[in-house]
């Protein structure tokens, strides 16, 4: 006979060495662990540590067979066979288990088909799969960032893991006004089918997830943030325009393209050094015969009001002066069969174990020493999935705090905590990192998520809006691209400069404004510096906007100036992602979330409350169709034309010109009738 308990403002169920607890955790919102262990594992909050309050609010109903809590607007039910219900305040209900078993009331199944199931993994942990049913007409939205062409991932199969461009966030915003989050770092499966949605991870300990319910999509939002963290005040400058290639090879090379950005008068913030500025993998530290002064190259670049970025990357390469140490004292991912480097580029490497405390320390004291007492305070942390080549065989690596299988998504975000644990202890409080990859939680360590080496194409370009749209549902609010793209864009080919002039006004509507790239043709002048390893290692073509052919330099300058006048409006809008966990880019269904149609748009935004923006996402797009929400009056910025929301209307977008509208009745006066300063020759 199964037990229901209450337990505090905690409801309780066990039976044959099952045990669930269901229990508040943040207004209108439950956490729910299921485990066969002895007991709950009680060193395994994950995404959710973040203090939370009015737990002592939630109502639990016991009856002879069923048992109830309610916390605000979300209520859990769980029967005498365990099975678990989820209702919003009206009694709708949002989520419930499918069973398809007997005996089960009135669904009853011979299937023999449960809707949770702790599989035991000889060794003594467990496979997990829970399954939920189906609900005709939901959409489902968020998940990190994937490389993906939809918005709404309702019919999809998506992989719980990291890699290169993909960043796993198991969290869903539903239409049915709900959130969910898989809180389990290990690697697995959903789908989100028609007949169910399921949840799976490959090895853990026990189920583990956080439902909230509210109204609106924003409300949610907020409900997530709370329980796993805001991310910090976005510093001023990084709302300026950030300049970076593949790759500056020296000092005085760098140092002369800021120079050049700031003679023509153009705005620049930040400039970036990227990967093999550094004597070895491992070593962090700059090649004295590239970057003879580090220091006076910051203080050169901080009297012309430039910040330095530079790449670290976690590879530990078997040359390198730090691996015998690291691999003593168990600084590095282990492997589980046979060799332990795990990756080769330029050599044979092994990540830092991000998950160890001692790894992280020693990472960070490397990156003090020889970067940060420098002056350098920004980190570019790359590799941050980590990327196991091509094959990501994630049974064949360990870490301190368990198998991969089980833990590999938490990854990136102690890569980051490394870090922002070290520049906090520091003092400093202007924290931004760029970083390739994240986790549930991650933003509030002050990352900045980018979204990989993704393609030069317009379809890749695509991709790239609904990637950023579902970041920040995630709550990764801080977001960029590889403006232009990262490979196969021709400095010299008419069609990479169209989509170079399409990506860069896109970019000017993204939370961080950034350009890179590995530009075609590289070059081919290689110095006896450059060779790694006997091989010769030289940079792509140029990447500067001032170096394309005028009329796309004219483009890209005239977005490059109205970046820098919205950048008030963008740091208002960057306070609310700090104290509200708000997306500065999000659908349009995040402010219109009554309005239908705003539930099915993909390919346009709104950046902040107040700007519509309609990116042109295929070559030669000479008009396109927008739709504008309803309830609001939208003004054309291009055309100063008034137009009422409701409807589907037709512009012309030739290539100087992305579609972007505001509200009329809360117009940005900064983008209407923007005029770039004159360019003199």
């Amino acid at each position: 006979m199964a037990i229901i308990e209450d337990h505090t403002h905690k409801l309780y169920w066990t039976h044959a060495a099952e045990q669930i607890l269901v229990e508040p955790w943040g207004a209108n919102s439950l956490r729910v662990r299921v485990t066969k262990k002895a007991d709950f594992a009680a060193d395994q909050d994950w995404a959710l540590t973040q203090s939370v309050s009015g737990q002592d609010q939630a109502k639990v109903t016991i009856t002879d067979d069923t048992g109830a809590i309610q916390n605000g607007h979300l209520t859990a039910s769980i029967n005498k066979f365990g099975w678990l219900t989820f209702t919003d305040q009206t009694g709708k209900t949002l989520l419930e288990e499918r069973w398809q078993v007997k005996p089960g009331g009135h669904k009853t199944s011979p299937l023999g088909i449960p809707g949770r199931e702790l599989k035991p993994i000889i060794g003594g942990d467990y496979a997990a799969t829970m399954r939920f049913e189906a609900v005709d007409g939901e959409k489902i939205f968020g998940m990190g960032q994937r490389q993906e062409k939809q918005l709404n991932f309702k019919g999809c199969i998506l992989e719980l893991a990291q890699r290169n461009t993909q960043a796993n966030v198991p969290f869903v915003i539903s239409n049915l006004g709900y959130g969910f989050l898989w809180n389990n770092p290990a690697i697995g499966q959903v789908t989100f089918a028609n007949n169910e949605t399921k949840w799976e991870a490959q090895d853990t300990d026990q189920i583990d997830f956080w439902i909230t319910a509210d109204d609106s999509p924003a409300a949610i939002e907020e409900s997530y943030t709370a329980v796993t963290g805001h991310v910090p005040m976005m510093p001023d400058f990084a709302s300026g325009f950030w300049q970076c290639k593949l790759r500056y090879r020296s000092q005085a090379e760098l140092l002369r393209v800021a120079h050049e950005y700031k003679d023509r008068g153009l705005p620049i913030s930040v400039i970036v050094i990227d990967f093999f500025h550094w004597t070895q993998q491992g070593e962090w530290k700059f090649d004295p015969k590239k970057w003879p002064d580090p220091k006076a190259m910051v203080d050169e670049l901080k009297s012309m009001g430039i910040k330095l970025m530079v790449s670290i990357w976690p590879t530990v390469d078997i040359n390198s002066e730090n691996y015998n140490e690291m691999e003593d004292k168990g600084y590095l991912v282990r492997s589980e069969r046979m060799y332990n480097d795990s990756y080769h580029f330029m050599g044979n490497e092994t990540f830092f174990d991000a998950t160890h405390p001692g790894a992280r320390n020693f990472i960070w004291q490397k990156a003090k020493q020889h970067y940060y007492d420098k002056g350098i305070h920004l980190f570019w942390l790359d590799e941050a999935e980590p990327e196991y080549g091509f094959m990501y065989d994630f049974d064949h690596f360990r870490y301190h705090i368990g198998p991969a299988l089980k833990v590999s998504n938490i990854y990136p975000l102690d890569y980051a905590k490394a870090f922002y644990d070290g520049q906090k202890a520091e003092g400093q409080t202007d924290i931004i990192n760029l970083v390739r990859c994240v986790w549930a939680g991650s933003q509030r360590f002050g990352t900045l998520l980018w979204s990989g080496d993704v393609h030069s194409t317009f379809e890749s370009l695509q991709k790239q809006v609904v990637a950023g749209l579902n970041a920040g549902l995630s709550g990764i609010s801080w977001w960029t691209t590889d403006i232009g793209g990262f490979t196969g864009g021709n400095v010299e080919d008419p069609k990479f400069h169209e989509l170079l002039a399409r990506w860069f006004q896109f970019g000017t509507f993204c939370p961080v404004m950034r350009i890179h790239g590995f530009r075609e043709p590289a070059e081919q002048t290689i110095e006896h510096a450059d060779r790694m390893f006997g091989q010769p290692f030289g940079s792509g073509a140029f990447n500067e906007i001032y170096k394309y052919p005028k009329a796309t330099y004219q483009i890209l300058r005239k977005y490059l100036f109205m970046r820098e006048a919205m950048r008030p409006y963008i740091m208002a809008q960057m306070k609310q992602a700090h104290e509200k966990g708000t997306p500065v880019m999000r659908p349009l269904f995040y402010d219109f979330n009554h309005d239908d149609t705003a539930w099915n748009i993909s390919d346009e935004y709104m950046f902040g409350p107040d700007i519509l923006v309609a990116p042109i996402l295929h070559a030669d797009e000479q008009q396109r169709q927008i739709y504008l929400p309803a309830g609001e009056k939208w003004i054309d910025i291009n055309t100063q034309k008034v137009y009422d929301g409701g409807q589907t209307i037709t512009v012309a977008t030739p290539v100087e010109t992305i579609p972007v509208f505001t509200r009329a009745s809360h117009p940005v006066k900064k983008i209407l009738n923007f005029t770039a300063p004159e360019l003199v020759e």
